[in-house]
This record gives structure tokens, sequence and C-alpha cells, in this order.
């Protein structure tokens, strides 16, 4: 299983293969990790979706389960398993 990098930022184009995107607006994606196939940055575990905000303030539901944040110089990454 592929770890998600992002020592140099996200780039979600890099992972196209193995994402499908669920929904998008101007500054958030929302994001299904196809058959498990990539592994979270922040623990090394298989997740389930994956939030890339690029907002400055973000406010989240419950996600139902275990997760993981992750920021990079841009974006904050939310990771649910």
């Amino acid at each position: 299983m592929e770890r998600l990098d992002i020592s140099d930022g996200f780039d979600v184009h890099e992972y196209r293969h193995g994402l499908k995107l669920l929904q998008e607006d101007r500054e958030t994606m929302h994001l299904e990790n196809r058959s498990g196939k990539f592994a979270c940055p922040a623990c090394g575990k298989e997740f389930d979706r994956l939030l890339v905000s690029e907002k400055r303030t973000n406010t989240f539901g419950n996600p139902g389960g275990p997760f993981c944040v992750v920021r990079t110089a841009d974006q904050l990454l939310l990771l649910t398993h």
C-alpha cells in the first residue's frame, strides 16, 4: 500500500488513479480511497475518506470513527479510518 507523500504539499493529481472525487468546491475536496489503495500519511494505515481544505478555518461534524489530521504549508488533510 502506497503512503500519501505530503513532503512537498499534497497534489491530488499524483494520486488520481486511486482516489475518487466525491465532492469539490472552490477550497475543499472530498475524496474516497478506492479499494484501500493508499495509506494515511499520519499513521500509515489504510484510510476510507480524505477531505482536503485550503480554508483558514474549518468546522467538522462527527466523522463516525477514528481520524487523522495532517497539515501541509497550504492545506489541511482530514483522513477518516
